[in-house]
């Protein structure tokens, strides 16, 4: 989809009316029309990776897993293929990955869907129904690893892309909940905005919240599941660092924005047991879901459009 597609009128009345969302728009142009860097195929592309497991962190910076984490294993660095999950399930999803069970706490992949040019043996969606926590309007991480584990003992010889919503917004943890209201819909437009009015560290704060409080549900992963398990993120998070080429202070993870802070991820490998001898199945059929359902939880995660 051309840029030019994504400027809706609201859009330009929010950029007119904000300057730092003009620059946004005029960062993204330049990294869409100028970038030296063929960004889709810079990236890696996660399914021809090597492993047996790979769990995804949304919206996690490689600073913030970096300085927090707690999980056995080696940590490397990647380059994501995008900035947001729409752009990384574009750059990523495609071709015959019938060997594959995908477990996603984001809904962003049913949106998607018709889009995507991919063959999976399953996709399982944690955020319909029974997976979604109501008073958090989100999915815990916990829940994400229960659906896991289960799926590892269904599917003992396929690989497991697991996708879990933390740290992206909502917040789940103390400072989030003490200090926003819970008001979702373009959070952290809204916050370049001035419409949600909290100091820089507690935004910080909330954010590495929502991912040191994910650490359990990842080492349980690690613990109980064996073969190469890898830990990393679809991209990254800007926490008020100056963006490129328009030097605005950025928040949040606007698409085709390229800066290091988006696209640098976190690669931690970890390896144990026997590792499972990985074959195709059947592609999955599609199932269908409400499209009220659906937007719901995307707003309830922060998503605009």
């Amino acid at each position: 989809m051309d840029v030019y597609s994504r400027i809706t009128p609201e859009r330009l009345r929010r950029g007119i009316e904000t300057p730092a969302l003009i620059g946004r728009e005029l960062n993204r142009f330049y990294h869409t029309r100028f970038e030296t860097r063929p960004h889709n195929t810079a990236g890696i592309d996660v399914f021809a990776e090597d492993w047996d497991t790979l769990a995804i962190a949304d919206a996690c910076p490689l600073s913030t897993f970096a300085t927090h984490h707690t999980l056995p294993g080696q940590l490397e660095t990647r380059v994501s293929r995008g900035s947001s999950t729409p752009e990384w399930l574009e750059a990523n999803f495609t071709g015959d990955q019938r060997d594959t069970v995908y477990i996603t706490a984001n809904p962003q992949y049913e949106r998607n869907r018709d889009d995507l040019d991919i063959r999976l043996c399953e996709v399982e969606n944690v955020w319909d129904s029974e997976g979604w926590d109501a008073e958090y309007r989100t999915v815990r991480p916990e829940t994400v690893t229960d659906a896991v584990l289960d799926a590892a003992d269904r599917y003992p010889n396929k690989r497991l892309l697991v996708h879990y919503i933390q740290p992206h917004y909502p917040f789940i943890g103390p400072t989030g909940q003490r200090y926003f209201d819970g008001d979702s819909l373009s959070f952290w437009s809204r916050v370049m905005d001035g419409s949600v009015n909290a100091p820089d560290h507690v935004l910080s704060q909330a954010h590495d919240e929502n991912f040191k409080l994910m650490l359990p549900a990842l080492e349980r992963l690690l613990d109980e599941r064996d073969g190469k398990t890898v830990v990393t993120a679809d991209h990254g998070q800007m926490l008020g660092q100056r963006s490129f080429p328009i030097p605005i202070r950025e928040w949040g993870h606007p698409r085709e924005t390229y800066v290091d802070e988006l696209v640098h991820v976190p690669w931690l490998v970890h390896e144990t047991g026997t590792r499972p001898d990985i074959t195709k199945g059947d592609a999955t059929e599609a199932v269908g879901h409400s499209d009220d359902d659906l937007s719901e939880r995307l707003a309830a995660l922060g998503y605009a459009d």
